[in-house]
């Protein structure tokens, strides 16, 4: 692999240089806009980030313990957003930080219910930042420990590193389904103490694989397109991808209606609080824009097979439901923060600036520091001669 094959350094100082840039306007901006506004963005990025990250290691995790051969092709994308997770993980918990009194939450007058005493306590803001840093280092120990030992095979080839990556999977499994959940529940849930869901974790987990999934397609094509992954990602691949992204934007859109359906027809108030919000007024358009995004336009665009062959529409849906991610984190975030409407200008558009900048810099930097593709992974022929 040569310099040329990837983006070219220019690219990469352009994407480094957009980060930066949205950076300091959103460093401006906390002078001269409103606080809560400049956080709402910066906690949207942040979560946004690390859940790609979180999703690269996912998805290598469940290939692994599934003993899937079909995409270890093109392992080395969700290896590459996998080391992302450090220096994103370090940017969310300072952002968090900055919140961390704010988080904190104490009953209030008398006659509260008896299970408040838990919450208090739960939401305590040195307990609340012990536990997320507590998540952090788990997933970034876990998901360093998988890409460090895939790396190490391809000068070994050994069949035994296959076989410890898969126990590593098997832990981080295990410890992903309760830390994610928590840490949804913990940093953005919170926002709104009194608001409560049991399927919040599942919510939260939809959408990170349905926006792990939308970005790994648009590296993939990016990178076919340059040379890294020519002849090594095919329409195949692609394809599967696509059924993974049709499937999990109907699994998105069963567990949004599952939430709102049951909400709805129990209608206590304590739960209604947080559609009522989102539904009626200036938010009630943003919704629809969110179910539209995140289900509508993948759904019927992707149902046709050749639509899934088609880089060009998968390019088009994929980066549709990377925009629709961000909508639906901005629904989790704002209403709780800006409860008035909908704000759009300067420091969203530096939001997302930063978001495509970091993300696209320290991706394209992260895999060209390994081979493209997994040499010494004993399943690799079968993956490159893959038919789905």
């Amino acid at each position: 692999m040569t310099p040329a094959e990837l983006p070219s350094s220019s690219t990469n100082r352009r994407l480094a240089l957009l980060a930066v840039v949205a950076a300091l306007i959103l460093a401006a901006g906390a002078t001269v806009a409103p606080e809560e506004r400049i956080w709402s963005n910066l906690l949207v990025v942040s979560f946004y980030l690390v859940t790609l990250g979180l999703g690269g290691a996912l998805f290598i995790a469940l290939a692994y313990v599934s003993n899937a051969s079909w995409n270890v092709a093109f392992r080395r994308i969700p290896e590459a957003m996998a080391v992302l997770l450090v220096p994103v993980s370090v940017g969310l918990l300072a952002v968090l930080a900055l919140r961390r009194e704010q988080y904190g939450w104490h009953p209030h007058g008398e006659g509260d219910a008896g299970t408040f005493w838990f919450k208090e306590l739960w939401a305590d803001p040195s307990f609340w930042m012990l536990r997320s840093v507590v998540y952090v280092v788990l997933w970034i120990l876990l998901s360093r420990a998988l890409v460090a030992v895939s790396r190490r095979q391809d000068q070994s080839g050994s069949v035994g590193l296959t076989t410890m990556n898969k126990a590593i999977s098997a832990i981080f499994l295990l410890v992903y389904a309760t830390t994610f959940s928590l840490a949804s529940c913990d940093w953005i849930m919170l926002l709104e103490p009194m608001w409560f869901s049991t399927i919040w974790g599942v919510y939260n987990f939809a959408g990170m694989v349905q926006a792990t999934l939308a970005a790994m397609i648009v590296l993939a094509i990016i990178l076919r397109k340059r040379g890294p992954l020519r002849g090594v990602f095919t329409d195949d691949h692609l394809h599967d991808l696509g059924k993974l992204l049709l499937g999990f934007s109907c699994f998105w859109m069963y567990i949004w209606f599952s939430q709102y359906m049951l909400i709805w027809y129990t209608n206590m108030p304590e739960e209604t609080s947080y559609y009522i919000l989102r539904t009626n007024g200036p938010w009630g358009p943003l919704m629809v824009v969110n179910i539209v995004l995140n289900w509508i336009a993948p759904f019927f665009i992707l149902l046709p097979k050749p639509c899934k062959r088609s880089e060009s529409v998968m390019m088009k849906v994929a980066v549709v439901v990377l925009i629709g991610r961000w909508v639906d984190l901005y629904l989790m975030v704002f209403p709780a923060t800006i409860a008035a409407g909908p704000v759009f200008g300067l420091w969203e558009i530096a939001a997302a600036g930063l978001l495509i900048g970091t993300f696209g810099w320290l991706f394209f930097r992260s895999f060209a520091k390994a081979a493209p593709v997994p040499s010494g992974d004993p399943l690799l022929n079968e993956s490159l001669h893959y038919h789905a």
